[in-house]
């Protein structure tokens, strides 16, 4: 049972609870007054306000200036951070800056580059005084759990799902230019955010794991945008009532809800996880003050959790598997009238029913992997549950995927390596491949269920442009481990008689100390860089100019659109560190006309600065300008053009700050929508420069190939205008608004100088 409640709350003693309403203001003024406090400081009472306060540099705690205690990356972000660091003037890495190398680690594409990747890597630890993990030693966030993870500390990395709140850290998921703020010794800047309780009760039942509680939890709060872009914070007795292992199985997933972070209360079991990784001078208890105001309360009886699956397409898009099995034709009836909407291409036939076999639903893959899946406790009790079955020899796959080498020994010495090898399924490295489709694509129209951090529309890696469709369902790994158990048809866990044995833990520190370089305070000027040939800079990007005239390349009407549907995850990531490569596939799965057109506009763009009005491209434009001429004084010494794409609501989903670099290579200059997503996306818009417009009203004035024109935006930018006067241009110009939400001063300096390397250079 989860309840969400209407307004703020008191939590009063870490467990009653005093919503903030009219029927309870007498109980909330005696409370306040017998604890001699008031609303204002019991608003400063949360683990998370007094964590924001220790790592904010202002004067004001309403306007943050975060400076973080570690970084981390991995090999599909750190090329282009670095990259934009050294463009911008990097020295050496002011804080331990880690460099993972678990996406890009196959080495299965593109010839050399992923390997030159990870060498350019271990070159800039070298030289900048950084420390590399090599590929298969680790997930990302499986190593900073181990090995970066502090109470009370911050955390900043370019990967969506950087969460160790479970751990007492606040750890933020951001684009790869906030990563090179902290680089360059800036700060993170953010108004304060919102701070949601999530009050845990009662204890699961046998068979309901982390991905259960979490699925959950995003399928109350993910539409309703209930934690958007606030805190998680995590307290109540069921805290105590569940294992540190089972907690960063729900915290990883917090990222799906489009929180900014999270954070949990800290206790003995903590202690003995920081202890068992020698390092238990990292643990430090936390817990609110005796009376703390918060904005919002998730309420969670864990006894009422049942095992979960999250169906295509999104980990929101919940149900239980009991209601599931009982009712197959009309929930599945239900996802695939959604899917059709997801996939918006009329040349997919999708469906679902086809996998209902003996009215049970079959799948033909299992999955159990990365930094939700991988960990010590997931695998154990999936070995216990597979103990002497064997998965079969039709479809049915499944494969583990430990979250790093340290967990793979352990269950190597325990004998569960052993059983899972016998049942049929496949033990692989630690890699994050299939969270983003680089490793075990199902087949064409397979249904994979997997204990992972997303299932987006080909996520898994298929190609809906090539004609190709799979899907993922999202479930926890016991009920993974269930169905294994029955040969691939849909089983919950509690409907299975297994005696958990719940083995110790014993951390084997010695596979870090041989492979991974730590060169923090150790930075060597002489150090090479080494690149690859697949390696590019960075192309030259000019500073806003006074007008800007925008053609409209793309146009989303999806209730969401993805990171991943703005630039395809999979067949993308070994191109990642060649912006020009990577540029060809933005939207290719979800408007494959937008390169070429954006192409057009760049072209048109590239002859204005070279002063060719000739070109055959601009003299396209002679009739529109001839009206600006006449209207504003606008011509082509004053007035940019660019390309830009609408959507109702861009960016969920990965932090990769590529979905946005990626418009800015071919031209992009702004993004419209009705809103956006996340805190990170719009971030990663303004890093590169580009103008994250807001259009209020969903009846949009312009269509696709329309041009608009945005007369003084230079001025409007650096004024703090709330309201941006636009312009289409036709026959006649039709004038409308547009805002671009709150920035701070150093964002609007950014979008004005072109890009944050522009900015910083200068």
């Amino acid at each position: 049972m989860i309840k969400l409640y209407d307004n703020g709350v008191y939590v009063v003693n870490g467990h009653e609870i005093i919503e903030d309403c009219d029927s309870n203001q007498g109980v909330i003024d005696n409370t306040l007054k017998s604890h001699n406090t008031d609303r204002e400081e019991a608003g400063k009472g949360s683990i998370a306000y007094n964590i924001l306060k220790n790592h904010n540099v202002s004067d004001n705690m309403d306007k943050l200036r975060i400076k973080f205690d570690k970084l981390t990356s991995h090999d599909i972000t750190f090329v282009g951070i670095i990259q934009t660091a050294r463009a911008s003037g990097l020295d050496e890495f002011p804080v331990p800056y880690v460099l993972t190398n678990c996406h890009n680690s196959l080495c299965a594409v593109g010839g050399t580059i992923n390997e030159d990747d990870h060498m350019f890597g271990l070159s800039c630890a070298k030289r900048y005084g950084g420390i590399y993990v090599p590929p298969h030693q680790a997930v990302i966030h499986q190593y900073a759990r181990e090995m970066l993870a502090g109470c009370g500390k911050m955390i900043l990395g370019s990967d969506s799902h950087t969460r160790y709140g479970a751990l007492g850290t606040m750890a933020v998921g951001e684009g790869g230019p906030e990563i090179v703020k902290q680089l360059l010794k800036r700060t993170y800047d953010i108004d304060r955010p919102g701070i949601i309780a999530v009050y845990l009760t009662g204890k699961p039942v046998k068979g309901v794991g982390p991905q259960d509680i979490a699925l959950a939890i995003i399928g109350e709060v993910f539409s309703n945008g209930y934690v958007n872009n606030k805190v998680m914070e995590f307290i109540g007795d069921g805290v105590d009532n569940l294992s540190v292992d089972y907690r960063i199985g729900v915290d990883v997933m917090t990222t799906e809800t489009t929180c900014l972070s999270s954070i949990w209360k800290t206790d003995t079991k903590v202690k003995e996880f920081f202890e068992i990784h020698g390092r238990k001078e990292e643990y430090k208890e936390l817990n609110p003050s005796s009376v703390t105001y918060y904005d919002g309360m998730i309420y969670v009886d864990l006894s009422k959790i049942k095992p979960m699956i999250a169906m295509p397409f999104h980990p929101s898009n919940v149900y239980t598997i009991d209601d599931l099995n009982n009712n197959l034709y009309d929930i599945l009836d239900e996802v695939e009238k959604k899917a059709l909407i997801s996939l918006d291409n009329n040349n997919v036939q999708y469906t679902l029913k086809d996998k209902i076999r003996n009215g049970k639903l079959y799948v033909e893959q299992g999955v159990i992997a990365g930094c939700a899946g991988g960990g010590f406790e997931n695998i154990c009790d999936t070995a216990d549950i597979l103990d002497g079955k064997y998965i079969g020899n039709d479809e049915f796959s499944l494969s583990v995927y430990p979250a790093s080498q340290p967990v793979y020994m352990e269950l190597i010495n325990n004998g569960s390596i052993s059983k899972l090898l016998a049942t049929g399924a496949t033990v692989r490295t630690a890699f994050c491949g299939p969270c983003f489709g680089a490793g075990d694509v199902p087949a064409n129209n397979g249904l994979s269920i997997r204990h992972s951090t997303r299932n987006f529309p080909n996520r898994e890696g298929s190609k809906v442009t090539n004609g190709q469709i799979a899907s993922v369902a999202l479930m926890d790994a016991r009920s993974i481990a269930a169905t294994a158990a029955n040969k691939g048809y849909l089983t919950s866990a509690c409907d299975i008689d297994v005696n958990f044995s719940k083995p110790k833990y014993f951390f084997d520190g010695r596979i870090y100390e041989n492979r991974v370089y730590d060169g923090y305070k150790k930075a060597d000027k002489n150090a090479e860089v080494k690149f690859g040939p697949g390696i590019a800079n960075w192309p030259d990007m000019i500073s806003l100019t006074d007008n800007i005239l925008l053609k409209v390349v793309s146009v989303i009407k999806d209730e969401v659109t993805t990171t991943d549907e703005l630039i395809p995850s999979g067949e993308t990531s070994s191109y990642r560190s060649n912006p020009h490569a990577l540029a060809e596939f933005t939207l290719s799965r979800k408007d494959p006309s937008y390169v070429g057109k954006a192409k057009e506009v760049r072209e048109m763009e590239h002859a204005r600065q070279a002063s060719d009005l000739q070109n055959e491209s601009l003299v396209r434009l002679t009739g529109i300008f001839s009206l600006l001429k006449d209207k504003f004084n606008a011509d082509y010494s004053n007035t940019e053009i660019g390309s830009t794409i609408y959507a109702v609501k861009p960016g969920d989903g990965s932090a990769r700050e590529q979905a946005a670099s990626c418009q800015k290579v071919l031209g992009g200059l702004a993004n419209i929508a009705h809103e956006y997503a996340t805190k990170r996306y719009r971030s990663n818009l303004i890093n590169w420069g580009m103008l994250p417009l807001i259009y209020e009203d969903m009846d949009i004035p312009f269509t696709k190939d329309d041009y608009i024109f945005i007369p003084d935006i230079k001025n409007a930018i650096l004024e703090k205008r709330e309201i941006i006067k636009a312009y289409i241009v036709g026959k006649e110009l039709k004038e409308f608004d547009l805002k671009v939400g709150n920035l701070t001063d150093d964002e609007r300096e950014i979008i004005v100088k072109g890009c944050l390397i522009n900015y910083y250079r200068n």
